[in-house]
């Protein structure tokens, strides 16, 4: 026996997964700091003074998985742990002022949504400095959810928002188990244990159970929006703005679901006024050593990433099934 015949499978595989991290196909991170806070950096992308304004960037799927590549590596802090962690770190810098939530995302599940939603509340009440919304290309459900959690919500004039609801996804798959010759034999501890299974035709009463579950989220997006939303809602219309629909960023300004259309310029001047700071910086965050150089640059982190919209394709699909999603899905198919 040669002693190339003699490595056993799993050191060839430790062997190939290293040669693959060194090429560069791969990222195997470093452990986190004993606080389990990485090392943000900050960088400036306009202004001089003083005061500082966070650009926080809200993008794509928002879930509390991290994201990870085609070998399971985890290359990404999940959305939530993201900002919870640039939270963390404005509120103990006396020099930042305000944040600027830039939104861009159809939303995602309903516990990451609400759990960011009441992050940003918390950072508010507690510090008192201002968070304003400026909603991007789409700010929509679980998007726009997040956004109820500021001051001011402004849209650019192409924004696309709204989508007030909730999705529970599934598909039954029994009819086409039956021509193949298959049955569902699966055992459970009660009449309800295997609620949405797709591999059996649904019981009678089981749609009224998951009715039930996605009305009560659905009533408690509403009251976030009535409340965030007070007086500026044209509540004459709620049926309307909480079917489900999207708006256009003219028509949300009508119904008052957002305060003004304005393009992110505009924004970031409010901001500056808003703390009284005319030449306060824009700053943003990032890990790695490349920082973004303008507002729309992505933040990397020095690792191999799948393509942003095959990674939020398939956070999407992880988290389909039966996980109730504030989510507009026109842009996740």
């Amino acid at each position: 026996m040669t002693s190339r015949s003699r490595f056993k499978p799993a050191a060839w595989l430790a062997v190939g997964l290293l040669a693959a991290a060194l090429a560069g196909c791969i990222t195997i991170n470093a452990p986190l700091s004993s606080s389990g806070d990485p090392a943000l950096r900050e960088t400036t992308i306009e202004g001089d003074g003083t005061a500082k304004i966070l650009w926080l960037p809200i993008t794509g799927f928002i879930g509390a998985h991290a994201r990870s590549s085609a070998f399971g590596l985890v290359h990404e802090a999940s959305m939530l742990t993201q900002i919870e962690r640039s939270l963390d770190k404005a509120r103990d810098d006396d020099a930042v002022k305000a944040v600027v939530l830039r939104i861009d995302s159809p939303g995602g599940t309903v516990a990451a949504s609400d759990e960011i939603y009441h992050r940003l509340r918390v950072f508010h009440e507690t510090t008192g400095k201002p968070v304003i919304a400026s909603l991007g290309g789409v700010a929509a459900s679980g998007g726009y959810y997040v956004a109820m959690a500021a001051d001011d919500v402004i849209a650019q004039p192409t924004t696309i928002t709204g989508s007030i609801g909730v999705i529970i996804v599934n598909v039954n798959a029994a009819g086409l188990l039956d021509k193949l010759g298959l049955e569902d034999a699966s055992v459970t501890s009660g009449a309800h244990k295997d609620l949405l299974s797709p591999l059996r035709p649904p019981k009678d009463d089981e749609q009224a159970i998951v009715a039930a579950v996605v009305d009560n989220m659905f009533q408690r997006f509403v009251s976030v929006v009535t409340t965030s939303r007070g007086s500026r809602l044209n509540r004459s219309h709620l049926d309307e703005i909480t079917d489900g629909r999207i708006f256009s960023a003219e028509r949300a300004h009508e119904l008052g679901l957002v305060d003004r259309v304005a393009h992110r310029d505009d924004v970031i001047a409010d901001a500056r006024a808003r703390i009284g700071a005319s030449d306060a910086r824009v700053v943003r965050y990032y890990l790695g050593s490349k920082a973004p150089d303008t507002l729309s640059a992505a933040a990397t982190t020095d690792t191999a990433e799948p393509s942003g919209l095959l990674s939020q394709l398939a956070e999407s699909a992880l988290a389909d099934g039966t996980t109730p999603l504030y989510l507009w899905r026109g842009l996740a198919q």
